[in-house]
């Protein structure tokens, strides 16, 4: 059967079902597929009506999430069995055409490799904002994300306890800030949503009671609580974080970190570690650059993860595959 013959609709749909469980800022979904039937390619291009001016005016975290569910949709057609070939940013004269995944053939190789043991995955992977226990994670699994990272062109570094307070202290000094920031607050009260509403934003039952009582390190999406009321202690005596690093800032650095995070949360999510985001401090250009490990050299910061065991998080409502299509 031809590459054309087998791509019906309704397995477009099922890859585009897997892409779309990405995660993303505020769950903005800030991404819209369309299939090129002459090439055999589905591309993924930014849904600007779904930028975050504020929070996120340079569209790093915009490519952040659009990498991760280009890592999604690779994912899928490996595991139909097709050989996925990706590009970044495949037309210069199109910028929202953020990548790219074509389907180049049946490889009998396609399918063998992580790809049945991660794509399942992709649909038990929830973010938890809950408190993690102190069971730290195995040797064998951090050698692995460390590695995972490194395939996609990126860097993870795994702090030790000293230096991951440090990580949340500047957290923390990001919240601070965003408090106290009104377009900001409102940009982020206006991605909590009811479910029901075209799935898209963060349902108030997916906040949790932490962040009312304002453990750090996690976001107050509310924007409701005063800077003074923020306490400095965090949610584990031993905050275990994985902080995803690239040698430049351009918009394929920033793709290239979402295809990591992605890979990292879901293999992690395959041996039952749960996981958050914790972007606060990386909005603000003075705070990014002292994430920076300055043993570690000049490298940028793009994504600090929040690892441990403990309760998994709700599911986030997604959008229909078909309604991410155009």
């Amino acid at each position: 059967m031809t590459t054309a013959a087998a791509l019906d609709a309704a397995v477009l749909e099922e890859l585009v079902s897997a892409a779309v469980a990405a995660p993303s800022m505020h769950n903005t979904q800030p991404w819209r597929f369309r299939l090129e039937p002459r090439t055999h390619t589905v591309e993924i291009r930014a849904a600007l009506d779904r930028e975050l001016r504020a929070e996120d005016p340079e569209g790093r975290g915009l490519h952040v999430s659009v990498g991760a569910a280009a890592f999604n949709l690779r994912l899928a057609v490996a595991h139909r069995g097709w050989e996925p070939v990706l590009r970044l940013l495949p037309d210069p004269h199109e910028p929202q055409l953020l990548a790219s995944v074509r389907l180049a053939g049946r490889s009998p190789t396609a399918g063998t490799t992580r790809a049945p043991e991660l794509y399942d995955q992709i649909w038990r992977r929830h973010t938890s904002r809950q408190p993690f226990s102190p069971q730290p994670i195995p040797p064998a699994l951090r050698a692995e994300l460390v590695d995972a990272a490194l395939a996609e062109g990126t860097v993870l570094h795994l702090p030790d306890v000293d230096e991951a307070r440090r990580l949340l202290a500047l957290t923390r000094e990001a919240e601070v800030r965003t408090m106290t920031d009104q377009a900001r607050r409102d940009e982020s009260r206006a991605w909590i949503r009811p479910r029901a509403e075209a799935g898209f934003g963060i349902p108030p039952e997916a906040l949790g009671p932490q962040d009312a009582t304002g453990h750090l390190p996690m976001r107050d999406f509310s924007g409701l609580r005063p800077p003074t009321q923020l306490p400095a202690q965090p949610f584990e005596r031993y905050p275990q974080l994985a902080v995803l690093s690239t040698p430049h800032d351009r918009c394929a650095d920033w793709l290239r970190t979402g295809l990591a995070l992605q890979h990292v949360l879901l293999l992690a999510t395959r041996d039952q570690v749960r996981a958050s985001m914790l972007h606060q401090a990386i909005e603000w250009p003075d705070l990014r650059w002292m994430l920076r490990d300055p043993r570690s050299g000049p490298e940028h910061v793009q994504m600090i993860v929040r690892l441990g065991y403990g309760p998994d998080g709700p599911p986030t409502p997604r959008a229909t595959a078909a309604g991410s299509l155009y």
